[in-house]
């Protein structure tokens, strides 16, 4: 029998692993008796396998991020999406593209989890639901009514519609499954994946969390803070985030009635907030037209830039960089957290105001929402390159999507019988 030359698992570096490693170790004498310094030191086991195997999983992500350069004496804000789509691959190319849509704007929109979809939101009552990817339309309906927010779902099946009175949930064929009559004069949703709930402000200073599964009001709370048009969500613990007209930016959970975290930004009021997806940074801008970066972990200031206007709406992208909606100018910034930059890394100038901002995910690519439609601009660099298709597939056919459903339920019953709630 021949022996294996090299015999157990490869060997993995120290620089790799200590890249993945979170904290210290646990300490198992200090545990109150035998039984927990047992589990103590089998969670220490599991937490080193984690590490050594996520440490060893870089040898399959092949897949490399793009940027620009600059060559010497040339500026990269000079150049147009055009020029871009010119000199990149076909596949490329083609996420360059812009939606005329001159009757029914300015557009809210939104992409889903895994970056596929995208979903418009018109002013004036349009909705439409495309794959962006294929080009191909999957549904569009006029509601004859003001719509102020879009947001998916935990898929791309349903999705939710803020409109003039109440909200409102569709299926991806266009057909109202549901009319929330208890989240009414609704301006902004964000909607929390791994809880399955939908958080809702409105002009009356009251947040809504609403849980899709069971059609239940999980919490509602009266801020006292006025209207509530800032808000976004921290993706690393779901926490809600909300910018108010007296520069402050207070932070929410649906399990308490007052914010966790309350701070002075600004020396004016919040016009736009935005935190990157490992919880670590906020941005937020004001009508002093200053962009201040924090970092959530202290709570402190880390760098301040003056605008050339007030920075109406903010996007981070998967890799860090920041784009900034300033009247009817997009500008994406570069390595702008830990360095201070001069000048925005890339522009460009549409044709009506913007009114939303967001980075595909897994893909180079900004979207748009302005006055007369919707723009997907080429932003090398900007998205993941290694995706999870356990977390987030693009490419996932449509058994595969129905199986991750399932999961996510059975892990939210998982959730609910842990806590001791009944789902009925």
């Amino acid at each position: 029998m021949k022996l294996d030359p090299f015999p157990g698992d490869a060997p993995v570096p120290k620089e790799k692993i200590k890249k993945y490693r979170r904290g210290k170790k646990l300490q198992s004498t200090k545990a109150r008796n035998k039984l927990e310094s047992y589990k103590l030191i089998e969670k220490e086991k599991k937490l080193s396998l984690a590490v050594v195997q996520a440490a060893r999983s870089e040898l399959l992500l092949q897949e490399e991020a793009g940027f620009l350069e600059a060559e010497e004496g040339e500026d990269i804000t000079e150049l147009t999406q055009h020029d871009i789509a010119d000199v990149v691959d076909i596949t490329s190319a083609q996420k360059f593209f812009e939606l005329n849509l001159n009757e029914f704007g300015p557009y809210r929109m939104n992409y889903t989890r895994n970056g596929r979809f995208l979903l418009l939101g018109g002013a004036s009552g349009h909705i439409a639901s495309i794959d962006w990817f294929t080009k191909k339309l999957l549904c569009e309906i006029n509601v004859m009514e003001s719509i102020h927010d879009v947001r998916w779902l935990h898929q791309e099946t349903m999705f939710a519609v803020a409109q003039k009175q109440w909200t409102y949930i569709y299926d991806n064929q266009g057909i109202e499954i549901h009319c929330l009559k208890i989240l009414d004069s609704v301006l902004r949703l964000e909607f929390l994946p791994y809880h399955f709930l939908l958080a809702s402000s409105n002009s009356k200073g009251y947040l809504s969390y609403i849980d899709v599964s069971v059609g239940k009001k999980v919490a509602g709370i009266s801020t006292g803070l006025g209207r509530l048009d800032v808000m976004c969500q921290n993706p690393n613990n779901a926490i809600i985030c909300m910018g108010h007209p007296g520069g402050t930016v207070t932070m929410w959970s649906p399990n308490v009635k007052e914010p966790l975290v309350k701070m002075l930004c600004h020396r004016a009021g919040v016009r736009a907030i935005a935190v990157d997806h490992t919880g670590k940074y906020m941005v937020t801008s004001s009508i002093d037209r200053t962009m201040k970066i924090w970092d959530l972990r202290t709570h402190k200031m880390m760098q301040s830039y003056k605008l050339g206007g007030g920075g109406g709406h903010l996007a981070f992208s998967q890799r860090g960089l920041i784009a900034a909606g300033i009247g009817n100018i997009v500008e994406v910034y570069n390595d702008c957290i830990n360095n201070t930059m001069t000048a925005p890394h890339m522009m460009h100038q549409l044709q009506s105001t913007v009114h939303g901002l967001q980075f595909c995910p897994y893909e180079d690519v900004l979207g748009v929402g302005h006055g007369t439609g919707f723009s997907s601009l080429i932003i090398p660099g900007a998205g993941e390159a290694n995706y999870d298709a356990l977390e987030a597939n693009p490419y996932q056919t449509k058994k595969q999507r129905q199986e991750a459903e399932i999961k996510l339920l059975l892990e939210k019953v998982n959730q609910y019988k842990s806590n001791g709630i009944s789902m009925v």
